[in-house]
């Protein structure tokens, strides 16, 4: 793979997202970033006209791939050591592109929340990608990276500092400053259509264990409760990611051979704030349905405005517990919103970590912490605009 023409495609870069990845490669390049990468989509004319929008430079390679003609995605694989696609459903438009990627022995990274493609996938290519060598990682956005790497940046603090992982880890959103993408929206509509047509996707989407075949560990907290934390001192309510990436971080304990044990329990809830108070406002947040479409929700290809972006955030706590009465806190911070800014540079990182820090990792497919580790933890640190500290 080392006479690949490119070293990063960023496939869907005339929509919303893949602008954002564009855009974010041009800066990084133009302060001193060695990376060959090039834009891909179904339109010549429209490459060109963000790619100029953007400012990237004029000889910026531009591809020309459409994931409804097999050959041009094809094609497009066996140019490039990554391919970092947005364009979503993935369930609609992403076998295609996964599985030019495995047979060409290409690395891949997405946005990926949808729970039954992303275990279609992983039955249909695993062994497949072991043999090629193409690295497969699902969820390198808000979902599921900031929880992904929070988990396993609280487990080995746990390690280093206790010498065992925490049998119970916690994660609460304690603000979330930003809108959801319409490709998210999108992704969400569709899984459901899904699952209305196929009682085994429903049923798939309903267990933890979804993205870890061959193992079930213990019951699991529902998360869909509300209630007082006394942990937090604080009413807490269910998060709309949750069902995406307790199934990720799941996938990550046992792909890293259960470092958090295989009696491992885990939640996610947004807090909403002490006393009555948050009580009230955690009945309020778990009455409203956080994926609802109406005429005001973003389309797939709409988002904020530049200042929206900037001006977003989110801060999430890691608490981890043990029956002996020890715990351990974490917290994991993004400096734009979660949707669209902080997204794309995750996704943007992932892929140059895959290539630049992880060279060995064996062919699979893989979550952000079973792939990138801390070296991603890190690389997110200096470039990305994410703090991961622990707290007293």
């Amino acid at each position: 793979m080392s006479t690949r023409e490119f070293d990063v495609v960023v496939y869907g870069a005339t929509g919303y997202t893949g602008r954002l990845v564009a855009e974010y490669f041009t800066k990084r390049c133009a302060a001193g970033l060695a990376c060959r990468w090039a834009m891909a989509g179904r339109s010549q004319t429209k490459l060109e006209a963000v790619r100029d929008e953007i400012g990237a430079p004029s000889a910026t390679p531009l591809v020309v791939a459409d994931a409804a003609d097999p050959d041009s995605v094809i094609a497009m694989a066996a140019r490039t050591k990554v391919v970092l696609t947005t364009v979503g459903p993935y369930q609609l438009y992403g076998a295609e592109v996964v599985a030019a990627c495995v047979e060409a022995g290409t690395d891949y990274v997405d946005l990926c929340g949808e729970v039954p493609f992303m275990r279609a996938t992983i039955d249909a290519h695993e062994a497949r990608a072991k043999e090629t060598g193409a690295r497969i990682v699902f969820s390198t956005g808000f979902d599921s990276v900031p929880f992904d790497l929070g988990v396993l940046f609280l487990q080995n603090a746990s390690l280093a500092q206790r010498g065992k992982p925490f049998p119970r880890v916690k994660g609460r959103v304690r603000s979330m400053n930003g809108t959801f993408s319409g490709g998210t929206l999108a992704s969400g509509m569709a899984t459901m259509a899904a699952a209305q047509k196929d009682p085994q996707v429903l049923q798939l989407l309903l267990t933890p264990w979804a993205l870890t075949p061959g193992f079930e560990g213990p019951a699991q907290p529902s998360g869909n409760d509300v209630h007082e934390d006394p942990a937090l001192g604080a009413w807490v309510a269910p998060f709309v990611m949750a069902a995406i990436n307790t199934r990720n971080i799941h996938r990550s304990n046992q792909l890293l051979g259960h470092p958090y044990g295989t009696n491992f329990a885990y939640d996610e809830m947004m807090v909403a704030g002490p006393g009555d108070g948050g009580k009230q406002m955690a009945e309020a947040l778990a009455s409203v349905n956080m994926m609802a479409v109406d005429e005001n929700s973003p389309k797939p290809g709409e988002g904020p405005t530049k200042e929206e972006r900037e001006n977003g955030n989110y801060d999430v706590l890691f608490v981890g517990e043990d029956e002996g009465g020890s715990s351990l806190r974490a917290a994991v911070t993004g400096d734009m919103d979660p949707g669209y800014g902080s997204t794309s540079k995750m996704i943007a990182e992932s892929a140059l970590c895959l290539i630049e820090d992880v060279p060995a990792l064996p062919g699979g497919i893989y979550t952000p912490a079973a792939a990138g580790g801390t070296a991603l933890i890190e690389r997110l640190k200096a470039h990305a605009g994410l703090t991961f500290e622990l707290e007293a």
